[in-house]
């Protein structure tokens, strides 16, 4: 492991072979970082776990309970809340924000300071999806392979194979394994010209 001097990590924090961990990031307690990951500066990470060959870019957080996959880019200033999971290959643009309560308030109708009486919503990053920077995700599922636009709002669930964009995030055509994009929004079945695989949705 390879830190930088003014990084501080917890002595409870799980932390594999070959990890670089950039300079004032905050590592605590019960993160797991696994092999060859590499974590730069200005993050803050507490009790979740990142997949083998993840990298995150600087000024991340990533809460509590938050499960990123192996082989994720997660680029810089993007925020990453509580009851978000992530599968493998996912890419996260700059500056995306999760958001996992549709009705937040600070306090409740007797002026009280609201800690636990919120109701967590979850969101699902399938595996090789692709968020364009400056998205927000509500509480949602977002397909295997998909790609959202960047500045997107998704307020509803992505389909896998999914080219999805806009205020609200809306369906504009498929996205294939190879990154070829097909603008057809009809079809259940489509062949990609460039690769031949059979998109189903």
């Amino acid at each position: 492991m390879v830190t930088h001097p003014t990084a501080i990590i917890s002595n409870r924090a799980k932390i594999g072979k070959n990890v670089y961990i950039g300079p004032y990031s905050f590592i605590q307690d019960d993160v797991v970082i696994e092999d060859n990951c590499k974590i730069f500066g200005f993050c803050n990470l507490y009790g979740c776990k990142i997949g083998r060959n993840t990298k995150i870019g600087p000024f991340v957080e990533i809460q509590k309970n938050v499960i990123i996959g192996e082989n994720c880019k997660i680029q810089s200033h993007s925020f990453i809340c509580e009851g978000v999971k992530i599968g493998k290959g996912v890419f996260i643009g700059h500056g995306v924000i999760f958001i996992n309560d549709k009705y937040p308030r600070a306090v409740n109708e007797f002026g009280k300071m609201i800690t636990n009486e919120w109701n967590l919503l979850e969101t699902i990053v399938e595996d090789f999806a692709s968020i364009g920077s400056g998205s927000i995700i509500l509480p949602v599922r977002i397909g295997k392979y998909s790609l959202i636009g960047a500045g997107s709002i998704v307020t509803k669930n992505i389909p896998n194979h999914a080219l999805a964009y806009g205020i609200p995030a809306e369906i504009k055509g498929v996205r294939c394994k190879c990154n070829n994009i097909i603008y057809d929004v009809k079809n259940s079945k489509i062949k990609c010209e460039k690769c031949g695989y059979e998109i189903i949705r």
